[in-house]
C-alpha cells in the first residue's frame, strides 16, 4: 500500500513539473509573438521656414524608414527656449537648440532665472553655427546695429533663442528695448512686417541661407546689418558661446561678406530617455549627413568631427556610445 502511494506521489510531481514546463513555455512562446512596443519621437524644431523645421523632417523621415518600431513626427515650435522647457517636461524626444539658451536652461539663469533649472537636459550632437542675421531694407539707411535707436524691431519670437541673441546684441552696443520699438515675432512674421512695412529690421537666428530672408530678397532690395567682431569679442566676455563668423558673399543675391555673431545649434533630448534609442536616433543622423546635406545648407556642416564642439550639458549615455564606437 505504502508503494503504491509513493508511485502515485511521484506520478503527481512529474506531471506537476510537466504542467509548470508546458506553462512556461506557452508564455515564453505568447512573450516572443508579441511585436516589440513602438516608440512615439516627437521633434521639437522652429519655426516652419528656418533650417530646424528643414532638418527636423528630414531626421523624422529617416528615423521613421530606418529604425524599428519608432513613429516620428515633427513639432514647429518657438525654438530654443521653447524646446528646452519641452524635453525637460518630456513633451518631446528630441529637439534643436542653441547652445546658448540650453546653457541657460540647465543653470537656470537668463530666461531661466524665473522658471528654474531644467538639469535633465542631454545633449545628443553639436550640429551647426547659427548666425544672427539682422536683416533690413537699403532704403532704411541702417548700416550698423546702432542705427536701430528709435526704430521698430523685430526681435525673435517669445521665449526663443533669437529673442536672448536680439536682446544681448543691442545691449553690446548700449541699446534696451526702452531705444526701440520692440515686436516679438517668429522668423515668417518679422519677414512678412518688413515686406509690409510695419518694422524697420528683423534679428532672425538660424543656418544659410533662411528661407524667408531668401524669399524677401526675389521681392525687396535687403540688407545685411554688420555685427562687428569688436561687439562679439565684448559679447563673449559673458557669453563665451558666441563667435565671429562672416556669411559668405552671394548668400543672399548680390550681398558681399558680411561680419556677424554666432553660436552652435545643437540637439537635445531628456536624460531618462531610452539608451538605446538615443543611440539608434544618433546612429541614424550621423550614418545618412547626405540626407541633411541636401535638406539644407547647414546640413552640410554636419560632421561627427564636430559632434561634441560647444555642448554645454552632459551627453546622454546613448549618444556618447556611439560616439565611442566612432572613436570619437
Amino acid at each position: 500500500m505504502k508503494r503504491k502511494l509513493s508511485i502515485l506521489l511521484a506520478l503527481m510531481l512529474v506531471l506537476s513539473v510537466f504542467a509548470v514546463g508546458c506553462s512556461n513555455s506557452s508564455e515564453q512562446a505568447a512573450s516572443e509573438d508579441k511585436p516589440a512596443e513602438k516608440a512615439f519621437v516627437t521633434i521639437a524644431t522652429g519655426g516652419s521656414s528656418g533650417a530646424y523645421f528643414a532638418l527636423g523632417g528630414t531626421i523624422s523621415n529617416l528615423l521613421n524608414e530606418k529604425v524599428e518600431n519608432v513613429n516620428a513626427s515633427v513639432q514647429s515650435t518657438g525654438a530654443s527656449a521653447v524646446n528646452a522647457t519641452l524635453v525637460g517636461q518630456k513633451k518631446a524626444d528630441l529637439a534643436f537648440a542653441m547652445n546658448d539658451v540650453v546653457s541657460y536652461a540647465y543653470t537656470g539663469t537668463e530666461v531661466f532665472k524665473e522658471k528654474g533649472k531644467v538639469e535633465n537636459l542631454r545633449g545628443v550632437a553639436s550640429l551647426y553655427p547659427n548666425f544672427v542675421q539682422v536683416v533690413t531694407l537699403k532704403d532704411k539707411n541702417i548700416n550698423e546695429i546702432t542705427d536701430l535707436k528709435g526704430k521698430k524691431v523685430g526681435v525673435g519670437a517669445p521665449g526663443s533663442g533669437t529673442e536672448v541673441n536680439a536682446r544681448q546684441i543691442l545691449a553690446a552696443h548700449g541699446i534696451t528695448y526702452d531705444d526701440i520699438e520692440e515686436d516679438f515675432l517668429s522668423y515668417a512674421e518679422g519677414i512678412e512686417q518688413l515686406k509690409n512695412g510695419a518694422i524697420d529690421a528683423a534679428f532672425l537666428t538660424s543656418g544659410i541661407p533662411n528661407a524667408a530672408i531668401m524669399d524677401i530678397v526675389t521681392t525687396k532690395d535687403v540688407k545685411i546689418v554688420p555685427i562687428r567682431k569688436e561687439a562679439v569679442e565684448k559679447l563673449a566676455k559673458d557669453f563665451p558661446f558666441y563667435s565671429s563668423e562672416f556669411i559668405p558673399a552671394g548668400m543672399y543675391d548680390d550681398q558681399e561678406d558680411v561680419q556677424t555673431a554666432a553660436v552652435t545649434t545643437i540637439l537635445i533630448t531628456n536624460k531618462d530617455t531610452s539608451e538605446d534609442l538615443v543611440y539608434n536616433m544618433t546612429k541614424t543622423i550621423f550614418e545618412n549627413l547626405d540626407a541633411l546635406g541636401n535638406t539644407h545648407a547647414s546640413g552640410k556642416q554636419i560632421s561627427l568631427d564636430k559632434a561634441r564642439v560647444g555642448m554645454p550639458i552632459p551627453l546622454h549615455p546613448g549618444a556618447e556610445k556611439y560616439f565611442a564606437e566612432q572613436g570619437k
